[in-house]
Order: structure tokens, then sequence, then C-alpha cells
């Protein structure tokens, strides 16, 4: 864990591509200023998270042996019931299972974060089906979307336009199965990273940032594990 926070700490003393009112991003900040805000290893329940998918028999969500599980033949969102606010580091682990499940494909292994619904002050109103998500302001990223043949960043502005901010295609974007995938997402004043297993992913500096919302694991179609939840405050 001390390795992984140092590498973040380190990669953001390197240069970005920032608007003049973001320069602050490139100021040095180091572990003692990581402050661990919100953790979960998925040992209870999921009375911290708030579940938007039609549950059947062939869909489900649910906690097994320390581990979230997402198994689903539909569109779901998990939602941290908790909002967020300010300079955080969001990390988990997370593994797109194939072994011959009923819901087993390699595809989606998706995130929202900074959510809010500018026309209702409760959000969490949707079953998850993904369309219906377009009316919201947030941050996306979908790795290995479209059966594991794009990979892609996105801001939702909140009256239905999803701005495209990265789309590759290239394999070394896309999934593996089985493989643990450490993601880490951060947001420092404007500034965005993510990172899969120490690798950047997306760079995005925003002009009109969203400094406050909701985080959501999200997928379509596919069996998942989620682990070792952490939020920190990066002050």
């Amino acid at each position: 864990m001390l390795k992984s926070i140092l590498f973040l700490c380190l990669s953001l003393l390197f240069p970005l591509v920032l608007t003049s009112q973001n320069e602050v991003a490139q100021k040095d900040f180091n572990l003692e200023k990581a402050t661990l805000v919100y953790q979960n290893d998925f040992e209870k329940n999921l009375s911290d998270f708030i579940v938007e998918t039609k549950i059947s028999k062939t869909a489900k969500v649910k906690i097994e042996k320390g581990k979230l599980i997402i198994d689903v033949d539909r569109g779901a969102t998990v939602w941290l019931n908790k909002k967020l606010s300010g300079n955080i580091l969001i990390e988990y682990t997370r593994i797109v299972i194939m072994k011959n499940g009923a819901n087993d494909r390699l595809s989606d292994l998706n995130q929202f974060w900074m959510a809010n619904d500018p026309k209702n002050p409760d959000l969490f109103t949707r079953e998850g089906n993904f369309a219906k998500y377009d009316s919201l302001q947030l941050y996306y990223f979908g790795i290995g979307g479209n059966r594991n043949t794009t990979t892609r960043f996105r801001k939702y502005v909140g009256n239905g336009e999803r701005v495209l901010i990265h789309d590759y295609k290239e394999n070394k974007y896309m999934l593996e199965p089985n493989k643990t995938y450490l993601i880490q997402t951060i947001y420092y004043n404007g500034s965005i990273k993510v990172f899969v297993n120490h690798k950047e992913y997306f760079s995005f500096s925003d002009e009109k940032p969203l400094t406050s919302g909701f985080f959501g694991l999200r997928t379509t179609e596919s069996r998942q594990e989620i682990d070792n939840l952490k939020i920190y405050s990066l002050n």
C-alpha cells in the first residue's frame, strides 16, 4: 500500500498540461498529507452502498468471502452512499472473472465519480440502465467496453452531453481475464489521473471541474470482484 501511494505522489511531480488556475496541482505533497477517510474490505455487508440493478436469479450483487461480487446479466451501478469532495485518491482492486459462469463476459470495468443529478437532489433513482445516467454530471471511465474493444474516459455535463476525453482501441488498454487490477483515481485541484496497475491510463485537466459528488462501481453483463476500497483526502 505504501509503495502504491508513494508512486502516485511521485507521479504528480511531473509536469501536467494545466490551466493557470490549476498550476497548484504541480505542488509536491507526500504521504503525511494523504489522510485515509474511508476504507471497506467487504467483510460485513453492503450497508454503505446503494445498488442500482434489477436483481434476479441470474443477476446479483453480494458480499462473498470478503469480496464485493457484481454478477449481472444487465447493467449495474453500486454507489458508495457517502458524498465525496475536494482533492481525493480512490483506490481498489478489481477482477473481471471468466470461469464459465452464466454472466461471465470480458467487458466493462467501469467507474463513475463526482456524480450529481442537477435535476434531482436524490441521485439514486435508476435501475442500472446505462443510458439513464446521461443526464447526470460526473466523470466516467470504461475499460474494455463494447466486448473489450474500447477504453474511454468521458465527462458528463448534466444535459445529456457526454464529452469524450480519451478513446483507446489498442490491445494494451484492454482487459485480461481473471487478472487483478489495482485501480487508482486522483482528483487534485481540477486535474484528474487514473492509473491501472501503476500505469497511467487517463489524464485530464478540467477548466470547469466537478468538485464533489458520488462514486460508483459500474459494469454491464459481467461477473466482477472488488476488494480493498480505500479513499484518501489529499491536502
